[in-house]
């Protein structure tokens, strides 16, 4: 039976995030708030959560499972031959709604799909999604609904695609929007836009005025 718990309530937020942490731990599902729609979040090193993940959203191995963190200093740890212009985009636009597909570290033991070598990583804009990051570490999340189906605003949308699949449900109430990140691929040496999402091509040329776009 799912858990579900308020957020916005200060007693609720502590005893809901302890339980997210351990059912994280557990290889479980989670749902949580992001600073765009609710995601549905694994253990970013459990193969079998991973699965589970992608099962509970009717996903297929070929659209690996994105990678959110709780701080900047996590990448070291994760990533390898990352450039200037990328540190220079983290530093712009992180915690924020920017993706970064990125070369990761060859020894890590982790399963998100069919990535080819690389993680698609962020570091997202919302206090209770970066609070259970820093507790639990990295962790594989994707939009916390039924692929097909539009991404939720709001818990209840997630909790009544995915119910009983997801055992922790912290409910922010609304996010701030719906747009989704934008998706910077850093493997080259000039950064491609994959996805033009909540920052424009305009503003990240600001930062890295090499930005290509992709076709």
């Amino acid at each position: 039976m799912a858990r579900r718990y308020d957020t916005n309530d200060a007693t609720d937020r502590s005893t809901g995030l302890r339980e997210a942490a351990s059912a994280v731990r557990r290889g479980e599902l989670v749902v949580l708030p992001t600073d765009t729609v609710y995601g549905i979040g694994a253990d970013a090193f459990s193969s079998e959560a991973v699965t589970d993940l992608l099962e509970a959203k009717g996903r297929g191995r070929n659209m690996p499972t994105p990678v959110l963190i709780g701080s900047p200093n996590t990448l070291h740890g994760l990533v390898t031959d990352f450039s200037e212009m990328a540190w220079e985009l983290v530093d712009a636009f992180w915690p924020g709604a920017l993706t970064l597909v990125a070369k990761h570290q060859p020894s890590l033991q982790w399963d998100l799909g069919d990535t080819r070598g690389t993680v698609a990583v962020r570091m997202p804009l919302h206090p209770v999604a970066i609070e259970l990051l820093t507790e639990v570490g990295p962790m594989a999340v994707s939009s916390a609904n039924l692929t097909g189906h539009p991404a939720p605003e709001d818990c209840d949308a997630a909790q009544e695609m995915l119910g009983d699949s997801v055992s922790v449900y912290l409910d922010g109430g609304p996010t701030p929007g719906n747009v989704p990140s934008s998706i910077v691929d850093v493997t080259g040496k000039v950064p491609v836009l994959l996805r033009a999402g909540a920052l424009s091509a305009e503003e990240l040329r600001k930062v890295v005025p090499d930005l290509e776009v992709a076709n």
